[in-house]
């Protein structure tokens, strides 16, 4: 395979998962070889998002998106979000009959149901009908695959991510004030009412609580939450400091489906401390990296005695180079799926 279309209405000035990893499989594959280009709500008039304002929606429909598709004249298309460039790709594909690929970042249903009041069954039927319509759907972990494949999604393949070992590693010195009380018990992330940040920030810890990050809820919690330091959103060789100051990284997120933070935190040799929910059961599990308890303030103060270079050893054992040459075989297998079915349909006529 020499050439991939990456369509994603998750794209810059986002700053998250989504956007991150698929920059870094693309950077991975174009060493490779492959010519990785990719369709985003930059050439379009969009719509923020409500609730979301940084998602810009795409004004556009299926004819413009198929003859963009077109244009590329890419091998293989995968579709990274379920958004209005995603859906109206989808239906492009389908019309043409070109084989595609999706995959799960977000568990959608549970952020819509944290904001309206849609059940989750609703939602996840609309995902079913979409993800199951390409011809495989990655997803990043077990469990992920576990409860879904539990919802009826088909085709599923393990696209696992990666970590930056030499920009996320341990710093010397604090950039962090220096008259914060130790230990720092640390959030990393988009400060949002589905992150789940105020069950970080109600724990009674010694110490300092900091949050690292931007979103809608920052100034509220900041004014709710005074004896918090907020530093705001940081990103690249700013960010990897500020998890490097940390004594523990707490995540509160009971909906993610991964977590790149936590390879991040990791990789800086800061123990984790977590519900024992999808995400943190598949990255930290039994690796002794960090504690998972339904009593998160038990495992924050537990994982204050974990060794921060074992934390860097487990985090060593995802790459991205592995994460991309993973999502190249899912694409590989996905393509040939769809001919084999082709030549099963003709022969059978």
């Amino acid at each position: 395979m020499s050439s991939i279309l990456i369509v994603t209405d998750a794209w810059h000035p986002q700053i998250n998962g989504v956007v991150r990893s698929l920059e870094r499989t693309a950077e991975e594959l174009e060493a490779m070889g492959i010519r990785i280009e990719f369709l985003t709500p930059q050439i379009f008039k969009t719509l923020p998002c409500p609730t979301y304002p940084e998602i810009r929606l795409s004004l556009t429909h299926r004819g413009i998106v198929r003859r963009k598709i077109e244009e590329f004249g890419c091998e293989h298309l995968h579709i990274a979000t379920e958004g209005p460039l995603g859906l109206l790709a989808a239906s492009a594909a389908r019309k043409a009959g070109q084989p595609f690929t999706t995959s799960y970042h977000t568990r959608f249903p549970e952020y819509v149901s944290a904001r309206l009041p849609i059940p989750l069954s609703w939602s996840y039927s609309w995902l079913r009908r979409f993800h199951n319509s390409g011809n495989g759907c990655m997803v990043a972990t077990r469990s992920l695959e576990q409860d879904l494949r539990e919802r009826g999604f088909n085709n599923l393949m393990r696209w696992s991510r990666g970590v930056d070992e030499e920009l996320f590693k341990p710093y010397e010195g604090s950039v962090l004030p220096e008259d914060l009380p130790r230990p720092i018990f640390m959030y990393v992330g988009r400060v949002a009412v589905e992150k789940n940040i105020k069950a970080f920030l109600d724990l009674q810890l010694p110490g300092t609580k900091v949050v690292v990050g931007g979103g809608p809820q920052l100034e509220t919690l900041r004014r709710e939450y005074a004896d918090t330091h907020f530093t705001g959103a940081k990103v690249g060789e700013d960010l990897a400091p500020h998890y490097s100051d940390a004594d523990v990284f707490v995540f509160p997120s009971l909906t993610d489906t991964f977590g790149n933070v936590l390879l991040e935190a990791l990789a800086c040799g800061v123990p984790v401390a977590a519900y024992p929910v999808m995400g943190p059961v598949d990255v930290i599990g039994d690796t002794g990296a960090g504690v998972l308890s339904e009593d998160l303030r038990e495992a924050a103060e537990a994982a204050l005695d974990i060794p921060r270079d074992h934390c860097r050893k487990i985090a060593m054992n995802y790459t991205w180079a592995a994460s991309a040459q993973q999502f190249l075989d899912n694409c590989i297998a996905a393509r040939d799926l769809h001919n084999a079915r082709n030549f099963g349909a003709k022969a059978a006529e």
